[in-house]
């Protein structure tokens, strides 16, 4: 088994402070639960969100997964293979990133008169709500940050949260994980992380180095619309490995994996086999073709074999099924067929992408670009079981450096598989793979040529937060098209 969900991390972790709103002391004595906990341990809160994003942000088996290229659906042809897409679809997500931001302040200010006694556990809550910031952000551009989480007395009562630009919130996510860094640099804490640790069972050092790829990441995603703050950012970490350690071996990667017993099955697994399912979804054309055209032996891993012992794809908001569901391929058995597989949150090959990158951009990382690429493909290779000669033939095959981003940026797409919604923001800002394409199906028509921009913003904002929201949304056009993100500088795509 490799984690360990007790009953104390699904139920107690639940635990938010009880207000006390009942008009007389009998009726709160009569409606006190004596079985409730009244206080929790900070682990429990920690396991609860770290369980809360994985089952949230990795059951997207389409979704992201058809936005980034990967995935289709062959089978109940709905919204979900990017027909229409709603306000209602991901708006579980956007309420699980604040959701858990929530938890991790309650953890923050149970422990914050202890703090120094807490200091690991700390480091870890607000490391993660960074990593919410920036898929919030990721998802949706503009979203509630700096007025966020204050409907406390204590807080100010904000109800109705204004929404920050996603170049104000870029610089602040950044800042703030430069300052985690720097603390945590400076030394860590004695205390330990508990059972609630789910992804590193409490080594406080990948976290640390977490930590620092978060930073590359998102330093990379906005190198083409602020620079400087890129370039400083990238050369810092990679300048100073042993203040600022990155993730870059497979045994480090941020995967949280599950118990594989019910009902903490993986997500895929748990949507394609428990319901048994599985025929609902194939490989897509696009990704099958460049696979093959590339003759990458990730192939096998990522896809099953057709009924006729080949791997084919399928198109994308294809109008109906095809005539035999087993003439497509489906997702291979490492990613869907392993009840206690894993959740990606971060790659090891993914810091070695965004260092050939950043050489490529002239950026100081201390090697070459072909030398990180062919580190991140070998990773990437490794994780996928792929053997030494195999990657040895790609490397010398198909899949020699060819001393462009564009090699860089297509052999990341195929390693970032399974990291979905990290592989749709990959296409947003290279515009790689440069043969995706939107719904066939769309009720829009032509009117739109690309996959969807941004996550649709959720009804309850609409409900409760209108005026706010519908200043954010003035240029959004069809729930997920008009206003590209930021950091996406595509042109022609509307």
């Amino acid at each position: 088994m490799k984690i360990k969900f007790n009953r104390y991390s699904i139920v107690a972790c639940l635990f938010l402070s009880l207000a006390a709103t009942s008009c007389t002391k009998s009726f709160e004595e009569v409606n006190t639960d004596p079985d409730a906990l009244t206080k929790v341990p900070p682990t429990n809160i920690l396991a609860n969100v770290i369980r809360n994003t994985g089952e949230q942000f990795g059951g997207d088996v389409d979704g992201y997964g058809t936005f980034a290229g990967y995935i289709v659906k062959i089978q109940y042809m709905d919204y979900m293979s990017g027909l229409i897409p709603t306000n209602n679809t991901y708006g579980n997500r956007w309420a699980a990133c604040y959701y858990n931001n929530t938890q991790l302040n309650e953890l923050l200010k149970m422990t914050e008169e202890n703090a120094d006694g807490f200091k690991n556990i700390r480091l870890v809550s607000r490391i993660w709500q960074n990593y919410m910031w920036s898929y919030l952000t990721d998802g949706w551009r503009n979203v509630p940050y700096s007025q966020a989480l204050q409907g406390t007395p204590d807080k100010g009562n904000v109800l109705k949260a204004e929404y920050d630009k996603q170049e104000d919130i870029y610089p602040k996510v950044l800042a703030d994980l430069k300052i985690i860094a720097d603390e945590m640099a400076a030394g860590l804490g004695k205390d330990e992380l508990g059972e609630g640790d789910f992804i590193y069972k409490g080594d406080m050092e990948k976290w640390q180095k977490f930590c620092n790829s978060l930073r590359l990441r998102m330093a990379m995603r906005i190198s083409g619309v602020s620079s400087a703050l890129a370039k400083s950012t990238i050369e810092e970490i990679a300048g100073n490995p042993t203040k600022y350690p990155v993730i870059e071996s497979n045994d480090e990667s941020c995967y949280l994996y599950y118990p594989g017993a019910a009902p903490y099955y993986e997500p895929w697994y748990n949507n394609g086999y428990i319901g048994k399912r599985v025929d609902n979804f194939g490989m897509s054309d696009i990704f099958i073709n460049h696979l093959m055209e590339m003759e990458d032996p990730r192939i096998a891993k990522v896809a099953n074999k057709t009924s006729d012992n080949t791997y084919r794809g399928y198109v994308n908001g294809a109008p109906g099924s095809p005539a035999s569901l087993t003439s497509i391929s489906f997702i291979g058995d490492k990613y869907m067929k392993d009840a206690a597989g894993f959740t990606p949150f971060y790659k090891s090959s993914e810091t070695y992408y965004i260092y050939a990158e950043a050489a490529m951009l002239g950026y100081n990382v201390g090697m070459t670009a072909q030398a990180a690429y062919e580190k991140a493909v070998r990773l990437s290779m490794e994780d996928n079981q792929i053997a030494t000669a195999a990657i040895d033939k790609y490397l010398a095959g198909k899949g020699k450096w060819n001393n462009t981003k564009e090699r860089i940026w297509w052999d990341m797409w195929v390693a970032l598989f399974k990291e979905n919604f990290e592989a749709w923001s990959l296409y947003r800002r290279t515009g790689i793979p440069s043969t995706n394409y939107p719904s066939k199906g769309s009720v829009y028509g032509k009117a739109h040529n690309d996959q969807p921009f941004r996550n649709p913003y959720p009804n309850n904002e609409f409900l409760y937060n209108a005026d706010n929201v519908n200043k954010a949304a003035a240029n959004v056009k069809d729930y997920v098209w008009g206003e590209q993100m930021w950091w996406d500088k595509r042109t022609g795509k509307f």
